[in-house]
């Protein structure tokens, strides 16, 4: 037993030089023990070989206990100190098991890149250059193909870089392998788009005269589900533009082999509460086979200020939707809830929704898609919609409209009570009118009601979204893609020009962006008008309020 020792005494000395820099291992704690164990044997072989053979029995007897009860706390204090000294240890086997699992897109290898040049890009990269985020470090930017099952997001956009970049890495993140964005506007231009176009897996659709042309004979213009939105303008105009965009999304997403597709806002971020970690692909691959369209709730912001600039990781506050609630719980607190705005949300409550890809797939609006078997709605994981938040959103959504500042006109161009009045405020009040209203309907500064709303479950605080967009600014990820996307000098979008052009005069076809005004196809709005008023036919799924005022009232009744 002695000759033992001296090897064991020299591990341990070895590993006690090495731990002097570096946190003790878990073999380090093994040879310590190894080492007071043995000179523990040691000494009662001694003791025991030094006794005389007449008393071997009684002292054998008499020492077994006694080293024992000495040397056993002995041992354990000096196993709990190495624990706690220098703040644990890192056990490299259980770091390295097979137990252990990766966000989507994660890989061994490293594949950042670093640059020393900001381009301009800034307010995208954020302050700090490390890499402070642990996913990026062994990120894989063209991961679409080892994911299962295979997610894609549609939608149509007219967003800059600083919304639309942060939108599409957070949905990598969490699963989404394929992004198909109709753009136009800022999302069209040179400078955004020989960005978007570099990231893997995004394909952008322009808004040229080809596209339009293409959607002019899809067989939507001569179905009856879409008719009540036609020829008009802003929210309706949108509203049959993201269902064309919708329809061609579904080709798209067959021919790239994906098995789910989900439209979404870049104003909209998907939660996947309820999976494991928190992945929108593990929580769509246990949906069960029968099933071909998931509804996700949708919640909406909360501000807690009148400056935000950046929605995403400056934002934590929601309110839960109808769905997630108790009936009870919802009615109590409606009023407190609503604020003295027209409803419980200040825009849509019917949440967004995803579907398998099957040969007979449909757009039913842009919330619904035309399920043919089962649907289900998910418990937990739901759509974060940031409504209106930042002051801006007023004065944006103005622009972007041509109609009268009355109510009987704003009813031609929003679907919700809310954007009819805020649209109001915008086209008349002054500036200061204009933020003193915003806060008083849009801002959560009461501190009270937001304590006593969040302990009867209507808000809630979610913090993984923020996390996840601010780790990625801060690793220099949004820096990369743009000084990469600089660097390439290739011209691979076409011009603003084309990429912005409305109706040919001589083709005669109908340009989705002009729907409404003079020379639109009268073959067309002749087909409309004959099958407007037919009531056999079910209507596209708009954007719904949740439940309001009447509906408390048949409850109480």
């Amino acid at each position: 037993m002695s000759n033992l020792l001296p090897p064991i005494q020299h591990q341990v000395s070895t590993s006690l030089s090495k731990s002097l820099h570096n946190p003790p291992n878990f073999h380090m704690i093994i040879y310590i023990y190894i080492y007071i164990t043995s000179i523990s044997l040691c000494s009662l072989h001694s003791l025991m070989a030094r006794s005389r053979p007449s008393s071997v029995s009684s002292q054998a007897s008499t020492s077994y206990p006694v080293l024992l009860l000495t040397l056993l706390p002995l041992t354990l204090a000096a196993f709990a100190f190495v624990l706690q000294w220098r703040g644990g240890f890192n056990d490299s086997i259980s770091l390295s098991s097979s137990d252990h699992r990766e966000l989507p897109g994660m890989d061994t290898t490293n594949s950042s890149i670093s640059s020393s040049k900001s381009f301009g890009c800034k307010e995208l990269s954020g302050r700090s250059h490390n890499q402070s985020f642990p996913y990026y470090r062994n990120w894989k930017f063209n991961f679409q193909s080892d994911l299962r099952p295979k997610i894609c997001i549609t939608t149509s956009t007219s967003a800059g870089l600083e919304q639309i970049l942060p939108w599409i890495f957070y949905h990598k993140v969490i699963g989404v392998s394929s992004f198909f964005l109709f753009v136009e506007g800022k999302a069209a231009s040179p400078n955004v788009s020989k960005v978007l176009v570099t990231v893997p897996g995004v394909k952008l659709i322009y808004r040229t005269l080809e596209l339009e042309e293409q959607q002019a004979r899809s067989r939507i213009w001569n179905e009856t589900w879409l008719a009540n939105y036609f020829y008009k303008p802003c929210n309706s105009e949108l509203f049959v533009k993201q269902s064309l965009n919708m329809e061609m999304a579904i080709i798209m997403a067959r021919e790239a082999s994906m098995d789910w597709i989900i439209h979404v806002d870049t104003d909209e971020l998907i939660h996947p509460a309820g999976a494991p970690e928190y992945s929108l692909t593990q929580l769509l691959s246990d949906v069960p086979a029968n099933v071909d369209m998931v509804v996700f709730p949708n919640y909406e912001s909360c501000v807690e200020r009148d400056d935000i600039k950046e929605p995403f990781t400056e934002v934590s506050m929601f309110k839960k939707n109808y769905e997630h609630l108790p009936t009870d719980v919802y009615f109590r607190n409606y009023k407190e809830a609503t604020r003295g705005n027209p409803n419980y949300f200040l825009t849509y409550g019917n949440g967004k929704s995803a579907a398998r890809i099957h040969d007979h797939l449909r757009p039913n609006g842009a919330h619904r898609w035309h399920n043919y078997v089962n649907e289900m709605k998910l418990g937990e994981a739901a759509i974060l919609h940031y409504t209106y938040p930042k002051f801006s959103d007023l004065t944006s959504r103005r622009d972007r409209c041509r109609c009268k500042p009355t109510k009987d006109d704003v009813k031609r161009c929003f679907m919700l009570e809310f954007d009819r009045i805020a649209f109001i405020i915008a086209s008349t009040a002054t500036e200061e009118e204009m933020l003193q209203w915003y806060r008083e309907h849009v801002v959560w500064t009461e501190n009270s009601l937001k304590l006593k709303l969040m302990r009867n479950g209507i808000l809630t605080r979610i913090y993984a979204p923020m996390v996840i967009i601010q780790g990625l600014r801060e690793s220099g990820l949004f820096r990369d893609v743009i000084v990469r996307a600089q660097t390439n000098q290739t011209e691979i979008f076409p011009s603003v020009e084309k990429s912005n052009s409305g109706k040919s005069a001589k083709s005669g076809v109908v340009s989705s962006g002009k729907i409404g005004e003079n020379g639109d196809s009268q073959a067309t709005a002749r087909r409309v008008l004959q099958i407007s008023d037919n009531g056999s036919f079910p209507s596209a799924v708009p954007p719904q309020s949740p439940p309001g005022q009447e509906d408390i009232d048949v409850e109480i009744c």
